[in-house]
């Protein structure tokens, strides 16, 4: 692992564990060059996940923005971040495991609606509101409205 201080390409582990949900190993590392710890998050990837966009251009999945998108809608929010972690792993996993290597943007953006429904419901309308590209205040009254006749089964 390439020290992200000098650059040096040896590094040393001084402590690895696993998180919290084992879904990750965290590894302490210190760089024999210049000194300097980091820390370092090894996780299994089942396989190459593409993202497939609604104009058809095709990108690597990326769990950072996955994760950043998540983080800007519970910003502020009452919801433990360990719980952030859980939904994102198990909508990783989710995805992995479909056993399809593209993936459509659509089937993300659901799988993260469904798991910030459960979470909190105003980022739930927070991303909603992006990923669905509200315009106005009556595109939050409509889907808010929406949601309601759902809750109930109507």
């Amino acid at each position: 692992m390439r020290c992200p201080f000098c650059s040096h390409a040896d590094t040393q582990v001084k402590d690895s564990r696993p998180t919290e949900d084992h879904a990750a190993i965290r590894r302490r590392r210190e760089c024999v060059s210049c000194g300097q710890r980091f820390t370092t998050f090894e996780r299994v990837q089942l396989r190459e996940l593409t993202v497939v966009k609604s104009n058809g251009r095709r990108e690597p999945f990326d769990r950072d923005k996955l994760t950043r998108s998540v983080m800007h809608a519970t910003r502020k929010r009452p919801v433990e971040p360990q719980r952030i972690d859980q939904m994102i792993n198990g909508i990783v996993r989710q995805l992995e495991m479909s056993g399809e290597g593209e993936i459509p943007a659509k089937a993300i953006g659901e799988a993260v609606m469904a798991g910030l429904a459960r979470l909190d419901p105003i980022a739930y309308v927070r991303f909603a509101s992006v990923y669905r590209n509200f315009r106005e205040v009556k595109d939050f009254e409509e889907f808010i409205d929406g949601e309601r006749l759902r809750s109930r089964g109507d």
